[in-house]
This record gives structure tokens, sequence and C-alpha cells, in this order.
């Protein structure tokens, strides 16, 4: 089968479903990746590596990250959410949809992101089948959960929570996300959140089911199929001398990241982690987002270390600190790490709740609130609480037992010819 694939926004939303190229790519199916990167990052090497058709759309994407993130820090979530969407979405959804027009032309079947509604209209109006991947199943209604924000009040009240969470969706960006199924002559789907942003004939759900607790209760559409982790031998990454030297000369290091977010505040974020360090007498592994500490340098205890595969550097670490994404919490969990996490925004809030619940996290500590000696706190009482490590190692264990690559390819297996 001719497989395309389009997603949108930094490395957390692209990574996953490089992994599901990788997967299908495997599995005999011919497969083109579209990509709009907020940060321009650029991901043809291991395409061409993977031997995916890669087009990057549009070339590049004016988005200041860091004026955005100052700007944003203290908004309310749906009001970030359409401020991210007015100045790196909005602007370039022509290209998007132009490109998701070629791509549903070009394949059998289509594979988007849960925000890439451009390519759900253009396979709608070729009459082609589109699926799409969701990488937090927290936007997915449960009656035995409420969305979101919103406060444990029974499954009736559950229930009402999550149709109120349309309606609010609906008011605060209907109309912008209509736009292009109007002009297109389409009748836009009536609930922006729960139909606009999925497929009704597959949504596959990219989450561990450590995480999920009654997903029988959704809709049948929305399928389990585990994290999306990109197989060792497609990211050909080892451990550089110097840090193996540095790994092998001392306890095991916290490594320490904000992701992509780190980017938005660079100098904010090091000065926290260093003080942080200091605080706590901790060796550390740092992703560096700063010219004063390149990368592959080191100072004292600290080791500063660019861009690269989370995976295989964090099962050497001690306790994994981020921001809470899906991918950086899924990726510390199944290495076998408890986190300390620095939460941003509501959606990462909800993750580091599911770790916390789980055993494997402290409380979160809000990147509005958090100093260095709150950090320094946190990261004292996971390193030193034997049973939060016991804890992640056995989560690291479950995690390991499932492939989520293999289970949505039989996933979408069983609906190609279907």
């Amino acid at each position: 089968m001719k497989i395309g694939i389009q997603t949108w926004g930094s490395n957390g939303d692209i990574r996953p479903m490089l992994a599901l190229a990788d997967g299908l790519k495997k599995a005999g199916h011919s497969v083109t990746l579209v990509v709009s990167s907020i940060d321009n990052h650029r991901y043809d090497d291991i395409c061409d590596q993977l031997g995916i058709i890669y087009r990057q759309v549009p070339e590049h994407i004016d988005f200041d990250m860091q004026d955005f993130a100052q700007r944003s820090f203290r908004m309310h979530p749906l009001q970030w959410l359409r401020a991210l969407l007015d100045e790196a979405f909005f602007p370039c959804e022509q290209a998007v949809y132009q490109a998701a027009q070629q791509l549903v032309a070009d394949n059998d079947y289509v594979i988007g992101h849960h925000f890439l509604y451009p390519l759900k209209l253009a396979a709608l109006q070729q009459h082609k089948p589109f699926f799409s991947v969701t990488l937090c199943h927290a936007v997915i209604p449960n009656p035995d959960f409420p969305p979101l924000s919103f406060p444990y009040l029974g499954r009736a009240i559950n229930k009402l929570s999550w149709k109120l969470l349309d309606v609010v969706f609906n008011l605060a960006l209907k109309k912008p996300l209509s736009r292009l199924w109007l002009e297109a002559g389409e009748t836009q789907p009536a609930n922006m959140l729960t139909e606009l942003l999925s497929s009704q004939q597959l949504n596959l759900v990219a989450v561990d089911p450590l995480f999920c607790p009654s997903f029988e209760q959704w809709q049948a559409q929305h399928q389990l199929c585990g994290f999306l982790n990109l197989a060792e031998d497609a990211q050909q990454w080892t451990i550089p001398d110097q840090l193996r030297e540095f790994l092998d000369n001392g306890e095991a290091p916290v490594y320490m990241t904000f992701g992509s977010l780190q980017q938005a505040v660079p100098d904010w974020s090091m000065a926290l982690f260093l003080e942080a360090v200091a605080l706590s007498g901790c060796r550390a592994i740092i992703q560096t987002s700063s010219e004063d500490y390149p990368a592959d340098s080191q100072l004292d205890q600290v080791y500063f270390i660019g861009r690269h595969p989370h995976q295989p550097l964090f099962k050497h670490c001690a306790a994994i600190v981020h921001h809470g994404g899906a991918g950086t919490t899924q990726a510390a969990t199944r290495a076998g790490c408890p986190s300390v996490v620095v939460p941003f925004m509501d959606e990462q809030v909800f993750w580091a709740r599911q770790l916390q619940k789980r055993g494997l996290a402290g409380p979160p500590l809000p990147a509005k609130t958090i100093n260095a000696q709150s950090l320094a706190k946190a990261i004292q009482t996971v390193v030193n609480t034997q049973s939060m490590q016991d804890k992640s190692r056995l989560a690291g264990l479950s995690m390991q037992a499932h492939d989520g690559v293999a289970a949505a390819v039989r996933l979408l297996d069983s609906h190609f010819n279907n």
C-alpha cells in the first residue's frame, strides 16, 4: 500500500509519526511523510536512512518560539492554543492543505496528527480513508474521568463536563477551524474537539496502556495502540566517548530538559537547572539550549548535551527532570526512570499527575512558580526514595513489553482494504 502521513508541531509531535512511518515501511508499505515543523527542524536524513519519502511544508515557518513563550506564559489554555494557532498554524494553513491534497492524491490511505484537519478535509473530498493519531488521551471523552481542569463529580457529571468542553471549544475555535471547510463547500463537523480533530474511522491513541485505565469506555473509533517509540535501529546514535567517560566516573546523573520549550526560555531554564544542581549536590546531564554552555562540554559535575534520542541515555540516569510532554514522559518511564515534572501548560500537568498517581514522580512543580530550591528538594526526594525507584523500574519493564508501533500497524492493516 501507498501510505501518506502528515504532521505538524514540534519534535514531540513529529517523532511518533516517524516511528509509525518506520513501522509501516518495515511492514512492506511505501510511505511518504509530510512535516510542518514549528521549530524548523528538518528530518531529511533519518527519512533517507529509513527509506521514507520526505517533504517539509512550508520550508520555513516564521514563528519566534522564545518571544511566544514569554508573551503566552500565563495564558488560559484555550487562549494559549488560539494564540499558537494564530501565529504558527493559520498563516501556513493553505500550504498545509495543498500538501494534504497532493498527499491524498498520491496515496491509497492517509494518516494525520489529530490536529491535521486539512488532511481530513482533503481525504473527504477525494473519497480516501483518513486515520488519525492522538498523542494524549486527556482529550478523548471518557465517563470515568473529567476533562482537563474539570473536577471529578461522578460519571453522570463527567458526561456533562465533556459536552460542556465541546461547547467551550466551539465558542473559542469553531470559526477559524471551520473556515477551510466552508471555503471548500463542505459542511463542517458540529463539534471541533470531538469530531473535527480526529478520524471517525480509526483514531490511534499513542499512549502506553500503563497510563490508560478504562480505555474500553472510549467510543469505538479510538483504539489504544501504545507509545510510538522510534526503534533503536532507526536512530543510529551511540553515546560519545566523552559522555561515556562522564557516566563511568561517578554516580548515575540526573537528566534535565524542557524539550522544545527549552528553546523558548533558554537563559531561565539553564539558570534554574544549574542552581538546582548546585543545591542538590547531584551530578547532571543538561540538554543545552544556550551558547554559553555548548554541547559536549562539561562544567564540574554537569555534562551538556545537544539534540539526541532520549531513551539510550535516560536508562543510565537516576531521574529525569522534564516539562511533562507526552513523549518525554513516556520515554522516561520506558527507561525505568522516575521523573520530576515542571509543567508549563494544562496538558503537561495532566501527564505530571499521571506519573504522580503511579508513584513515578512527586507532585508537579509548575513552571510559573518554581525556583531552584524547590527543584533541588524534589530531585533529592526522587533520587533517595527507593519505592519510587522500584516502581519506575517495574513500570519501565511493563512498557518495554509493549510494542506500540507493531500494534498500530496491526490496527491499520485491519482497516486497509476493509
